[in-house]
């Protein structure tokens, strides 16, 4: 068999991997052609003559440099039929990738800043949601995300402004995370928020161990109470720290494509995903803001397979960690589960 014979049975069998997602920013899947087509929709003008010039100022520097445009990308947003069709774009790419299940982080600040209701943030998104789970058995839920460049008392206000939609979103908003720049904000400016969702019963995430150190994971865990960390990838620089996740099984949901973009990594073949997930972490795959960083969650398998040498059995294991780290409840774990069992042993046959 050629190599490039090879290459696509391996694509193949990703694809057909039954999967979780678990780190992916709605924002971030706002390929260029949409923002166009919504900055003309909106009447909104952009920076860029062209959906090629936007495309190559996809070129960042760091994270901070990406969230610059990130955060203008996001300003075609204003309706609620604009959310529904980037949530539905993406849902569609991630049932192509064979994602049974997704959870999706979506940033509120960055839109009720520009004078956008959460009402129509949530309606626009959940619509796509609840549309997909009727046609297509996809599940999934939405982590509302604080940006942790700003104070936390703008992240408390923007819970007050969500809170009176929990009950009408119920089924799917479940959690809470933090994202947006990690550089200079550690998990524990934001201690008495957590504290505070987890009190209502929220599930909790946080990202940390991207940008900043290993001592930020441990920040998020100690003192935000997390159950999941987001990216984790720098936890490797504390051998204590990997023990304990390792011990305690807790998930890591590493974007490997991303990291190359954002330069956390210069190579693939330096991504330490392989070397964690043989050293018995939950590592899991996912594409954080794939418009921006190349790649979906079927992208950053293939990415990782072929730069890291990664076998169909870990592939395997680490789809299985996608669906055992989520939020979901066990008999629906279970359950999808027992696909990715039969999956894998009819790929056996």
């Amino acid at each position: 068999m050629s190599a490039t014979a090879d290459v696509q049975a391996l694509t193949t069998f990703i694809r057909g991997l039954p999967k979780a997602e678990l780190h992916l920013h709605i924002e971030g899947t706002l390929e260029p052609e949409l923002i166009f087509a919504l900055a003309q929709r909106n009447g909104v003008a952009l920076s860029y003559p062209s959906i090629s010039a936007l495309r190559a100022a996809y070129q960042f520097e760091d994270l901070q440099s990406f969230l610059d445009l990130y955060y203008a990308g996001a300003s075609v947003l204003i309706t609620e039929d604009d959310f529904y069709d980037m949530t539905m774009a993406y849902m569609r790419r991630a049932q192509d990738d064979g994602v049974l299940h997704a959870e999706i982080m979506f940033d509120p600040q960055t839109h009720t800043s520009r004078g956008i209701s959460m009402a129509t943030i949530f309606s626009g998104i959940a619509r796509a949601l609840r549309e997909t789970r009727a046609t297509t058995g996809i599940t999934s839920y939405l982590l509302l995300s604080f940006l942790r460049h700003l104070p936390e008392e703008e992240a408390m206000a923007t819970l007050d402004a969500a809170l009176p939609l929990r009950e009408q979103y119920q089924d799917l908003w479940i959690g809470v995370g933090l994202d947006s720049a990690e550089r200079g904000n550690p998990p524990a400016r934001f201690a008495r928020l957590y504290d505070r969702c987890g009190q209502l019963g929220f599930r909790l995430t946080a990202h940390a161990g991207e940008e900043g150190p290993a001592a930020y994971v441990q920040e998020a865990l100690d003192t935000l109470g997390v159950e999941r960390i987001d990216h984790g990838v720098r936890s490797e620089e504390d051998a204590a720290l990997m023990a304990r996740l390792a011990a305690q099984r807790i998930p890591l949901t590493v974007c490997p494509l991303s990291n190359l973009k954002l330069q956390v990594v210069d190579d693939m073949r330096q991504h330490n995903l392989a070397r964690m997930l043989r050293q018995g972490i939950m590592v899991t795959v996912n594409s954080d803001d794939p418009a921006y960083f190349g790649g979906y969650i079927a992208d950053n398998y293939l990415a990782s397979a072929l730069s890291l040498d990664l076998t169909r059995d870990e592939l395997g294991t680490l789809a299985h960690n996608s669906i055992s780290a989520s939020f979901l409840p066990e008999a629906e774990k279970a359950a999808l589960l027992e696909k990715l069992t039969v999956y894998l042993e009819s790929c056996k046959i």
